[in-house]
């Protein structure tokens, strides 16, 4: 008995909090002074994570931000690239202890805790994307993504979010998520909030999609109708 006991304490204390833990995407729920239900998304990559609020009726947008993360421990460290809400945030690194289980996770002390939605699955697209340029006329244009303008997109197993900004500027230009699938080569985007235009929000994308190594070729038609070809490279 004693043996199996030791065993016991053994085993329990090799279980820790990993970063592989987290990845995936999860959802919280809060409400307004005004009553309004308010639906949080985070959803988490390899190294990039994106945050959104939005009401959880209408699909208003509310505030975004994100950027690249690492955990040491129970400390999770977050190096801010955007913030839709407070600019100034903007390169700087916030730490804070968190917790989780298979199917809750959330900061210690904060009392919103999050459910999970997916654990990076099934989605073949999961992971942190750059677009690094576009085919136009037949030819391919692409662009250094090095540089401080970036389009990024994270993409959970079953979630979508992309987001345009500027570190340098520390300028926020626009975000949109929701659900997403792969299926037969098309990638089909359900839109849930969109911070140029909420009336986008319901609105379904269907794309045709090709996956080669590190390089997501994305072709279809724009929420505003235009033809577009853009090329996407996984971020490290």
């Amino acid at each position: 008995m004693k043996r199996m006991f030791l065993l016991l304490i053994c085993l329990l204390t090799t279980i820790s909090i990993t970063a592989q833990s987290f990845i995936g995407a999860w959802e919280g729920f809060s409400e307004s002074k005004e009553g309004v239900k308010i639906r949080t998304v985070v959803s988490f990559a390899d190294g990039y994570q994106a945050m959104t609020m939005f009401e959880a009726k209408t699909g208003k947008f509310i505030s975004t931000n994100g950027g690249a993360w690492k955990l040491v421990g129970d400390t999770m460290t977050e190096k801010i690239e955007f913030d839709s809400s407070n600019p100034n945030r903007v390169g700087t690194e916030v730490s804070f202890k968190v917790f989780i289980s298979d199917s809750e996770m959330g900061i210690v002390g904060q009392k919103m805790k999050f459910k999970r939605v997916d654990s990076g699955s099934p989605g073949k697209l999961q992971g942190a994307w750059l677009m690094s340029g576009r085919v136009r006329h037949g030819k391919e244009q692409m662009r250094d993504t090095s540089g401080p303008r970036k389009t990024m997109k994270v993409l959970s197993g079953t979630r979508f979010q992309w987001i345009a900004y500027n570190i340098a500027k520390k300028q926020f230009l626009g975000t949109g998520g929701g659900t997403y699938t792969t299926v037969n080569g098309k990638y089909t985007e359900n839109i849930e909030f969109f911070s140029r235009d909420d009336s986008k929000a319901g609105l379904s994308l269907a794309f045709d999609f090709n996956l080669d190594n590190e390089t997501w070729n994305h072709k279809g038609f724009s929420s505003k109708g235009a033809a577009m070809h853009e090329i996407w490279s996984v971020r490290k």
